[in-house]
């Protein structure tokens, strides 16, 4: 799959959208699916968000954010 196969996919209605990357790569022209270029051109997913250059669900980012807050109290 060429980059005009991918074009065409994306125009087409039944297309199934590009799921980003796990991680960023960090190259400096951004990849298609990278997940810093998805979050600020609103492309994400529902549900998903970008913490520390990695790709993670808003359920698990708030897990996280509930135990350091635990931990500050104790």
């Amino acid at each position: 799959m060429g980059k005009k196969a991918t074009k065409k996919m994306k125009a087409s209605k039944g297309a199934v959208a590009t799921l980003p990357k796990k991680k960023c790569c960090e190259d400096t022209p951004k990849c298609r699916r990278c997940p810093l270029r998805m979050l600020k051109e609103g492309t994400l997913p529902e549900g998903y968000t970008v913490h520390r250059r990695r790709l993670v669900t808003t359920a698990e980012l708030e897990r996280t954010r509930k135990k350091s807050k635990k931990k500050l109290a104790a």
